[in-house]
């Protein structure tokens, strides 16, 4: 939390050119406000470098999750199938979709958002309550059941791997917007203000030389 807070405040900095002016004369003032630029840029950029890697980390996570989810879906829905084939067998085709008719819609998905690094992903809910029959046992057999079962766990796998799905795309889309602002910062931003803060030094110091040496001719002429 308090890395995405000095992140947010980096961010609305940069958006607001707290950078120094680059027409800028050599003076101690403009060597001061180079220097203020070059650690604001120097923190930004280790700010975007922690949060590429902390999306990073969370992208790896959620796509191990996935793979574990979406093989368990081809499991689960091979046990269902297989269960809905051995209802079919015993109860017969034509009953088995007639009591498939009294299966009520799912209308309790709710979609919500968190937060990761400044990166709102879907949080999705249901109800899962309604697990109940809804149908009766009279003249139906256990594998009916078995099969509905299986596929009330094929629905709640599947709008978990939609979640996060939808998810590691978001990351991965701002994990690529990261990566381009800490590249400009580190190829451009900060190569300039080191520049020109050595450019400003170097003018300076070249002026008090310069200064140096004519007080020095006219001390040589006043005495």
């Amino acid at each position: 939390m308090f890395l995405a807070d000095k992140n947010t405040l980096f961010l609305s900095a940069y958006r607001k050119e707290v950078f120094m002016n680059p027409n800028t004369f050599p003076t101690k003032g403009n060597l001061i406000l180079a220097k203020n630029s070059l650690a604001l840029a120097k923190q930004g950029y280790d700010l975007m470098d922690k949060k590429r890697n902390i999306l990073i980390h969370e992208l790896m996570e959620l796509i191990d999750q996935a793979k574990d989810i979406q093989s368990e879906i081809d499991t689960t829905f091979t046990a269902a199938y297989k269960a809905l084939q051995t209802a079919n067998i015993e109860m017969g085709i034509r009953n088995v979709e007639d009591l498939s008719s009294t299966v009520p819609e799912e209308n309790s998905i709710q979609i919500k958002q968190r937060s990761i690094m400044g990166t709102e992903i879907p949080l999705v809910e249901f109800d899962r309550s309604g697990s109940k029959p809804t149908y009766s046992f009279f003249n139906t057999r256990v594998s009916l059941d078995e099969a509905t079962n299986q596929f009330k766990k094929v629905k709640e796998l599947t709008l978990r791997l939609s979640m996060i799905e939808n998810s590691a795309y978001r990351l991965a889309t701002n994990i690529k917007k990261t990566q381009k602002r800490a590249n400009a910062l580190k190829n451009i931003t900060i190569p300039y203000y080191s520049s020109l803060t050595v450019n400003i030094q170097n003018a300076l110091e070249e002026k008090e030389r310069e200064e140096f040496t004519r007080l020095k001719v006219i001390k040589h002429f006043v005495y």
